[in-house]
């Protein structure tokens, strides 16, 4: 019985697909040709028009493109066609034809009416078929683990995401379940060892942002849940995939820098789930939802790194007999409070979440921030190789191109590079105007630092977009609106010749909305129903605003030495 008999059409095809290129390279490819015109598998005028040509390169081209239109004109007569490659005389006349034939009845099932893995194969082996919807390609599994672009489509090159916007599964927003092969989502291989996902960190979207500058970039989506589960399900094993996320994760700090926020704890619905804690010098926030015990689930974000409660306590305590539970203080209290009265949870010794029994993936997700730390998102994140930031693509100031994520070179985000290079970069001090009269492009990393850190503390967005656009009457009262987004575009695009320019449009935000507000109150005075809600939102603005202020020109004094 013929080898081939084993083997699916659809595998045959998927073989014929990742293989086309080492067959249009084939020298001297005439008997070949003969081949497939005798059988009916290509037009007489194919056959000639491929005859006549001369030059290699024009061989190789049209061959490639003879194949490409064999796989779309005439699926179904794949077996046919290997059966015929696979003749002896072929084989012996072409060295490639004989190592495809070893490499697909090598990793071929043994036995007729046998399903197999065909990730599992020699012959996919660096390369699989995929799908996404009605489109069919090729993965290249060492590009898909350096993060590249790595599905090819003809001669089209595909990201994950590009690929399944490509595919009509936009709306799915999550390349690792809406790209299969075989039918198994990539989600599952990757899940099974089969494929190494990029380095970047890919979550689950809670609700659908535009990114605070955009760009051209898709953004996409994951299925990472979190883990919470009571003592009496110690043993349940938990499915990663598709569990539903309990809420926005993000950090809530609102110090420009990224640190331990002074507010106290974070309350989503009617439950905390973040908590600031202390232990000695050191300051953090514990997520509730990264803990799993002492020893386990790096749960504490400090300014600098994500550590469980042993590793903060042994940074922060100097006493030689200590504990965790009671050491580690929140709002003056131990933590051993909080876990009697079952606000956090211990995991079970045998419990076998991602948390408690983590792979290599697993720890380096811990490593880094869920949520983006500008606009406190989940998504397709890039995470810093020197601090626990994370960061949407377009968040990013600058924005982080597709290019840099291939390399294996480790990112610094603006933050981390601004305090890397301070020493060198401001080797004195300085006075107010002398860096005013500094030109913008001489200081670019400052000015995005300072536009990063006052994202950062507008969580509302109150001053990110155009106020005239949301605000009744606002053109009418302020003669030259200015908001955030302005300010980037305008530092972008070189609208700034010096940091004086740059620092007086930031001010007048702040100025904008002191105006304005003086002038509404005025203005509505006699509407009484309405007067409290008012002075309310513009109360709230107001402290925003000089929140923002205090910010800026803490921020503006640190990163130009003044």
């Amino acid at each position: 019985m013929d080898p081939l008999d084993f083997v699916t059409d659809y595998q045959l095809l998927n073989f014929f697909r990742c293989r086309r290129t080492e067959m249009s390279c084939m020298e001297q490819p005439h008997i070949f040709l003969y081949q497939l015109r005798d059988h009916n598998l290509i037009p007489e005028e194919v056959y000639k028009k491929l005859i006549r040509k001369k030059s290699k390169e024009q061989r190789e081209k049209g061959l490639y493109d003879m194949l490409n239109w064999l796989e779309e004109k005439r699926p179904e007569c794949i077996q046919l066609f290997w059966r015929c490659v696979f003749k002896d005389h072929l084989l012996q006349q072409y060295p490639t034809l004989r190592l495809l034939r070893n490499s697909l009845l090598d990793g071929s099932p043994l036995k007729k009416g046998e399903t197999a893995d065909i990730w599992t194969w020699p012959s996919y082996k660096t390369q699989l078929p995929v799908t996404c919807g009605d489109k069919k390609a090729t993965l290249y599994r060492d590009k898909l683990a350096r993060g590249e672009d790595c599905i090819l489509v003809d001669d089209q090159w595909f990201t994950p995401t590009g690929f399944e916007v490509f595919g009509g599964k936009k709306s799915s927003k999550n390349w690792k379940t809406s790209i299969r092969c075989e039918g198994i989502t990539l989600a599952k291989l990757i899940q099974g060892g089969h494929l190494i996902s990029p380095s970047f960190k890919r979550r689950k979207v809670g609700k659908i942002k535009t990114e605070l500058f955009p760009s051209n970039k898709s953004a996409v989506s994951s299925t990472d849940s979190e883990y919470e589960s009571d003592q009496e399900e110690d043993d349940e094993e938990v499915e990663v995939e598709n569990e539903k996320e309990e809420g926005e994760r993000g950090e809530q700090s609102t110090s420009a820098g990224g640190g331990a926020s002074p507010g106290g704890s974070q309350v989503v619905g009617l439950r905390k789930t973040v908590f600031q804690v202390t232990c000695g010098v050191l300051s953090g926030m514990l997520h509730k939802d990264r803990f799993a015990s002492g020893t386990r689930g790096k749960s504490i974000r400090t300014e600098r790194s994500w550590m469980t409660p042993m590793e903060f306590l042994r940074g922060g305590s100097v006493m030689a007999d200590t504990t965790w539970k009671k050491d580690i203080l929140c709002d003056g209290n131990p933590l051993s409070v909080l876990i009697e009265n079952e606000v956090l949870i211990i995991h079970s010794v045998l419990c076998e979440c991602n948390l408690c029994d983590p792979n290599a993936e697993d720890l380096q997700e811990q490593v880094n921030d869920d949520d983006c730390f500008i606009c406190r998102l989940q998504g397709s994140l890039i995470c810093c190789d020197e601090c626990p930031r994370s960061f949407h693509q377009g968040c990013h100031l600058p924005n982080v191109d597709d290019a840099l994520l291939g390399n294996d070179r480790p990112w610094e985000c603006t933050f981390c590079i601004l305090r890397n290079s301070r020493s060198w970069r401001q080797p004195s001090k300085k006075t107010y105007q002398e860096v005013l009269n500094y030109r913008t492009s001489d200081r670019l990393l400052e000015c995005q630092y300072l536009l990063l850190c006052l994202y950062h503390t507008d969580e509302d967005q109150i001053f990110v977009k155009n106020p005239c656009i949301k605000v009744r009457n606002y053109s009418s009262v302020i003669e030259t609106p200015m908001w955030l987004d302005e300010v980037a575009a305008k530092l972008q695009n070189s609208q700034y010749q010096t940091v004086k320019a740059f620092v007086a449009d930031v001010l007048l935000i702040f100025t904008n909305c002191a105006a304005f507000n003086r002038d509404n109150a005025e203005t509505l005075k006699n509407n009484a129903e309405t007067l409290k809600d008012i002075a309310k939102t513009l109360m709230d603005n107001a402290e925003t605003a000089e929140r923002l202020k205090d910010v800026f020109k803490g921020e503006f004094k640190k990163a130009f030495s003044l």
